[in-house]
C-alpha cells in the first residue's frame, strides 16, 4: 500500500510528485501536483520572492484524487462538513477513471486532519481569493486585466460559496505574491482564510 506523502509547495518551492505504477496520470497543472505512490522524484518549483505581507491573503486549497465508484464524492463530502469545518469552494475534473476535487475549507487545518483520517490522497496550495468589484459591469475582466498588466498565467479559477462581502473567485496563479501585490494595488479586496471562518 502506498505511504502517504504530502506535498508542501509553500516549504522554499519544493514539492514532491508520485506517480503511482497503476495509474497513467494525464493532468499535472502549473508543477505543483501530487498522487500518493511508492516511488516519487522530487521537482524544485520556480521560485518567487518573500510575501512582504501578502502571505495572510492567500487561501489553502486541497486536491483530493477520487476515483470514479458510486457514492466517493458524498463520503468526501461528509467527511468534510460532518467536521468542524465547511467546504467554502469546490470545484470538480472528471476524467474515465479518475476524478481530481479541489476543496477550500472553513476551517483547513481541521480539514487536513479529516482527510488523513479518512485516508484521502491530497495534496495543498495556495490559492488567492478575490471579491469581484461591485460597481463593474465586467468584474472578471478587470481582474484578468489586472493580472495581464504583469503577464501573470490564470492556471485555473472557481467561485467561492462562502465569501464574508459578496461574489468572490479562488484564483491560482504563476506567482501568487506578486499578483496579491498586483491586485491590491489596483483596489482589489483579497480575501483570507480568517474571512471564511467568520
Amino acid at each position: 500500500m502506498a505511504q502517504e506523502i504530502e506535498a508542501r509547495p509553500r516549504q522554499k518551492g519544493r514539492a514532491l510528485f508520485c506517480h503511482p505504477p497503476h495509474l497513467i496520470c494525464r493532468y499535472k497543472p502549473a508543477a505543483q501536483f501530487v498522487i500518493f505512490a511508492p516511488h516519487m522524484e522530487e521537482t524544485v518549483l520556480p521560485q518567487t520572492q518573500d510575501g512582504a505581507g501578502y502571505e495572510s491573503n492567500r487561501v489553502r486549497q486541497f486536491t483530493i484524487f477520487l476515483s470514479n465508484k458510486v457514492g466517493r464524492l458524498q463520503t468526501l463530502v461528509r467527511s468534510l462538513e460532518e467536521g468542524v469545518s465547511r467546504i467554502a469552494a469546490m470545484s470538480i475534473e472528471e476524467s474515465s477513471d479518475a476524478s481530481l476535487v479541489r476543496v477550500v475549507t472553513t476551517d483547513p487545518d481541521a480539514s487536513r486532519e479529516l482527510l488523513r483520517d479518512a485516508a484521502f490522497p491530497f495534496i495543498e496550495t495556495d490559492l488567492l481569493a478575490v471579491e469581484l468589484p461591485e460597481h463593474s459591469d465586467q468584474p472578471l475582466l478587470k481582474i484578468c486585466a489586472a493580472l495581464l498588466t504583469a503577464e501573470i498565467n490564470i492556471h485555473y479559477a472557481y467561485p467561492l460559496l462562502i465569501s464574508p462581502r459578496g461574489p468572490s473567485l479562488a484564483l491560482h496563479v504563476d506567482d501568487p505574491t506578486l499578483a496579491a501585490r498586483l491586485l491590491i494595488r489596483k483596489g482589489f479586496v483579497l480575501i483570507g482564510e480568517s474571512d471564511l471562518a467568520c
